[in-house]
Parts: C-alpha cells; sequence; structure tokens
C-alpha cells in the first residue's frame, strides 16, 4: 500500500493511515530492551541513548525536500504507529520503531534486509 493510499488528497480530516504489524519489528517489541534498562544494566549515566543523534539524523535526511519520507507525513504515522502498534514502548524506543514500520510500509528497507543489518551491529556491539 502506497502512501497515496494511506493519505488520500481528498476525505474526512479523521481520516489515519491503516498499518498491520510486522513481524520483525513485533519481535523487537516483545523483547523490551528499553534504553533505560541497559543504561543501569551496563552502569550509563547518559539518559539519552548513543542511537539517538543517528535515529533524529535519519529522520532529518529522509524529510528534506523531494525525499522519500515529508516530515509531515513520518509526524502523523508515527503518531498512528505509537497509538495502535507501539503504545507499550517508551519514547525514543517507539519512535525507531515507528520510523522503521514507516520505511519498510514504503519500500526504503525490507524485513530481511533490517534484520540482517540488525545481526551486523548486534555482533559488532557484542565482539568486545
Amino acid at each position: 500500500m502506497g502512501s497515496q493510499d494511506k493519505y488520500p488528497e481528498a476525505g474526512p480530516a479523521s481520516q489515519e493511515p491503516e498499518f498491520s504489524s510486522v513481524s520483525l519489528l513485533e519481535k523487537v517489541r516483545k523483547q523490551g530492551k528499553v534504553w533505560e534498562d541497559l543504561a543501569k544494566q551496563y552502569g550509563v549515566d547518559n539518559p539519552e541513548p548513543p542511537w539517538k543523534i543517528n535515529l533524529d539524523s535519519t529522520c532529518e535526511a529522509l524529510s528534506a525536500e523531494q525525499c522519500a519520507l515529508p516530515v509531515l507525513e513520518r509526524r502523523d504515522e508515527e503518531d498512528v504507529l505509537s497509538e495502535n502498534l507501539y503504545q507499550d514502548v517508551p519514547y525514543p524506543e517507539r519512535q525507531l520503531l515507528a520510523l522503521a514500520h514507516s520505511m519498510i510500509e514504503r519500500g526504503l528497507i525490507d524485513e530481511d534486509e533490517l534484520a540482517l543489518r540488525m545481526k551486523f551491529v548486534s555482533k559488532r556491539l557484542n565482539s568486545g
């Protein structure tokens, strides 16, 4: 389903895009690994996760003029996803899941590619 299907030009103002769950993201959500818990586990005092700057930068890059994910659409999708699929996930993890979901929905990345990248990062983090 493309963004045009989710955001018809004419229609009721209250009409929201509809999203179905993404199995990889559901798995991540259910693991419940949130920065607050991980920071305590590893004795880190910084309240913001180290990946937050990358998340913000990715959102900025994707929302630049003529890019794949306009800022207002991304925020609208994030709101809908946060209310419907990721309501039990704290911020900023919820924002990360919503962005990944939007990117998968738009075909910017697929689940298999995202899973491979996640394995690569996990391996790199756990190799030391």
